[in-house]
């Protein structure tokens, strides 16, 4: 019985939080063992954590599996109150992007689905988290409709394995609900589902979880700022002028002092209608401008500008992302440009700006 035998042991104890093994979460500090005794410190985000005991048991448990003559103490320690742990409730997603609209009807989950395939294709580890409770799409831009996620116990508590597409986890209300069913739902049960999507889901390390919220400034937006620190916004809109004045309305919410979620840019959707057989002919349907003028409102940058285009809706309806079709052209082009430059803002962002906190609307 050694350091290195003991660490492998405690490998297959999960995080109850984060579904992570205890090791690669750093929770597990100052093992020594003398003889058959074995201590070490386990980090813990807080003393009162639901949990606690049946975590004690597994860890006594891996290693009396191996070494039965082992006598186990574990010593739990709440983590600092400065560390990163603290400040997330998921540790192991590096950043959290909110894919935001001021209405709907402006492209905003397709703008989702791709950026999020975008991310992927450029080699980030990403998942996609659909908010959009009333109008949850994501299962039919993926190819998930009537699936349902599996569930797992980790050390007494059921979490729920986000399905995958692509090799996207995602996890979505409309692979809980059956397709047909109206979402009728209070705030507070709103909140509790957000939460529950955080909480109860087994995500992989990530470098991003993309968020499709659902259009407007509601319950779901501030239950997402008040429960993880979101890295930044990406807002969607339309040129025409009644969605741009939906979309400041959007924008000026993050932005609150007490909310203080930084825009990281702006992509206009539909921003022209191109023919499949003129692919460089442009017709302004929807007016021009009104994601440059989004831009400059939020301080922020245009991302890109994704024409309207037959073939995105039809990938969007066959379960087929444009950015990841062969023959995708423009749409593809379009797509990845947007995922380029979020990852290009992102990485900005984190250089010259502090994390952000969980929003605490009572201060």
């Amino acid at each position: 019985m050694n350091k290195e035998t003991v660490l492998n042991l405690l490998r297959a104890v999960r995080d109850p939080q984060t579904g992570r093994d205890i090791i690669t979460a750093g929770m597990v500090q100052d093992l020594a063992i003398d003889g058959n005794n074995v201590n070490f410190t386990l980090l813990i985000p807080s003393l009162q954590m639901h949990g606690k005991a049946e975590l004690n048991f597994a860890c006594i448990g891996a290693i009396a599996g191996q070494f039965p003559q082992a006598n186990v103490n574990v010593h739990f320690v709440a983590r600092a109150a400065g560390s990163q742990e603290k400040n997330s409730i998921v540790p192991h997603i590096k950043n959290i992007i909110a894919v935001a609209s001021g209405k709907g009807g402006v492209g905003k989950s397709t703008v989702a689905v791709n950026l999020a395939l975008g991310l992927k294709k450029l080699g980030a580890r990403v998942g996609l988290m659909d908010a959009d409770v009333y109008g949850p799409s994501i299962p039919t831009m993926l190819g998930l409709v009537g699936q349902r996620p599996k569930i797992q116990d980790v050390t007494g508590q059921m979490k729920m394995v986000p399905l995958r597409a692509y090799d996207l986890p995602t996890i979505s209300i409309g692979n809980i609900i059956d397709p047909e069913q109206a979402v009728v739902l209070r705030g507070p049960r709103l909140a509790a589902i957000i939460k529950q999507f955080f909480n109860e889901v087994l995500w992989d390390e990530l470098d991003f979880l993309i968020v499709d919220l659902p259009p407007g400034t509601g319950d779901v937006q501030l239950t997402l700022v008040q429960t993880v620190p979101v890295t930044g916004v990406v807002l969607v809109t339309t040129p025409q002028e009644v969605a741009l004045a939906d979309a400041l309305k959007a924008m000026n919410m993050f932005l609150l002092p007490q909310i203080n979620v930084p825009i990281l840019g702006v992509v206009e959707n539909m921003a022209w209608f191109t023919p499949e057989e003129l692919p460089d002919n442009k017709y302004y349907i929807f007016g021009q401008g009104g994601g440059k003028k989004l831009a400059l409102a939020s301080h922020s940058v245009v991302l890109g500008q994704v024409p309207l285009v037959q073939g995105i809706r039809e990938g969007g309806d066959t379960g087929q992302p444009a950015v990841l079709q062969e023959n995708g052209g423009i749409m593809a082009e379009a797509f990845l440009t947007v995922a380029q430059n979020t990852l290009r803002q992102v990485a900005m962002r984190n250089e010259m700006m502090e994390p952000t906190q969980v929003v605490r609307m009572g201060e």
